[in-house]
């Protein structure tokens, strides 16, 4: 492996303990990184179009937090990835109307999420649903997305390894 490659995998991955990183990495080295997320993830979600990505992110939004703010665009970035090196982002616009200031809550997905598994592309929303509450990445936050998603840590990392295998061999969905 090229230390191009093992590098990838440490951004990835680098939060992890070395014996989890070490096991990851031998999956990949083998090939069989793919067929391991394939068998847990069999296919991609089908919330292509926009409205059907707001819809389901406020889905979420109303079952967990309907006391937090409202949320007005939901969509996938393009540039997201290429600029801001995230998977997603929380934004706060705040803008003049008269003489009231009104606050505008946006989540960015990143567009090659397009073609994920369902649980992958939840644990993404549920992250930026957080932010709504939480600004900082703290015990809270993570409370916060587990109570949202209980399996949010094993997601987290599935797709952490997801982005490892994509970037040495390309996309599975």
């Amino acid at each position: 492996m090229s230390s191009r490659e093992h590098s990838k995998t440490k951004n990835y991955l680098g939060a992890y303990s070395p014996q989890v990183q070490q096991q990851a990495q031998q999956l990949l080295d083998k090939h069989a990184s793919g067929d391991w997320l394939l068998k847990k993830y069999p296919s991609a979600h089908r919330l292509n179009a926009p409205r059907a990505l707001y819809d389901y992110t406020m889905a979420l939004k109303n079952d967990f937090m309907r006391s937090s703010p409202p949320i007005s665009k939901v969509i996938y970035d393009d540039k997201i990835h290429i600029i801001h090196n995230a998977l997603g982002l929380h934004t706060f616009v705040s803008r003049t109307q008269g003489n009231k200031l009104k606050a505008k809550h946006e989540i960015r997905v990143a567009s090659l999420f397009r073609r994920l598994p369902e649980p992958l592309l939840k644990m993404i929303l549920v992250h930026e649903l957080a932010h709504l509450k939480e600004k900082d990445h703290n015990k809270a936050f993570y409370k916060l997305c587990c109570y949202m998603e209980p399996d949010y840590h094993q997601l987290e990392f599935d797709l952490r390894l997801y982005l490892s295998h994509r970037d040495r061999f390309g996309d599975l969905w």
